[in-house]
């Protein structure tokens, strides 16, 4: 059985590492239990995040790397049960000089801009809270929000609190700041996604993930990435 994953650059869930192959704790863990399925063949495609959803629907590969689940999503992918729970963060300059910790921060001052990748699930969030949506400022690709950050074209760029740690471990500019979500019960989780009518693959899927995820090895692999025991507990308590 041959299954073609599709992944983005964004460590250190997926990214393209030396000898351009797939590497991250999200690659990591669809190789696990894709082999476990019998899968003798796994091809890792490279894309761009707004290529995620349309692909799998179109039969390009059968399966997404995890991404934020939402109603929205749902109604044009079939999502596996979640396998990350993880809260958003800010990445400023050093210093942070406008001293946004909060989307309400970005919110309340009239000269902050807030970069994103387009199409993820912060927008809607920045929304919610009350920035402006000409104060958005949206990128094809990580790199480019955080080149744009650096450059001082914007002021915070907005996208998971584990993912920003990656981001600022390779730029001394940069530094990250987490958004407090303790307590709250709400943090959002991510699946991987398949094509709607790829039903076998989905279950096998999902009962391999119901029996690995949790377990000693589970947490060994992702702990190399820097995704706890919060990111991994968060999912099982919503799901899995």
């Amino acid at each position: 059985m041959k299954v073609r994953v599709a992944y983005i650059e964004e460590p250190p869930f997926y990214w393209t590492g030396p000898h351009q192959t797939a590497t991250g704790a999200d690659i990591e863990l669809a190789d696990v239990t894709l082999r476990a399925i019998g899968a003798s063949v796994i091809e890792f495609v490279p894309t761009t995040f707004d290529e995620l959803l349309p692909g799998v629907q179109e039969g390009r590969w059968d399966m997404n790397v995890p991404l934020f689940v939402s109603a929205e999503r749902a109604q044009s992918v079939a999502f596996s049960v979640p396998v990350w729970a993880l809260g958003d963060g800010f990445v400023v300059r050093q210093g942070n000089p406008k001293a946004l910790s909060r989307y309400e921060d970005v919110a309340s001052r009239s000269d902050a801009l807030l970069g994103l990748v387009a199409g993820t699930v912060q927008r809607d969030t920045a929304m919610r809270a009350g920035v402006p949506e000409g104060r958005i400022v949206a990128f094809k690709r990580q790199s480019e929000a955080v080149a744009a950050l650096i450059a001082g074209e914007i002021d915070a760029y907005t996208a998971t609190a584990v993912g920003n740690r990656e981001i600022v471990g390779t730029h001394r500019a940069l530094e990250a700041v987490a958004h407090d979500v303790s307590g709250d019960g709400n943090t959002p989780v991510g699946a991987f996604s398949f094509r709607q009518d790829n039903e076998a693959l989905l279950r096998a899927v999902n009962h391999q993930l119901r029996q690995y995820l949790g377990s000693a090895d589970h947490r060994a692999r992702m702990a190399k990435y820097g995704i706890t025991t919060t990111e991994i507990d968060g999912a099982l308590q919503r799901g899995a």
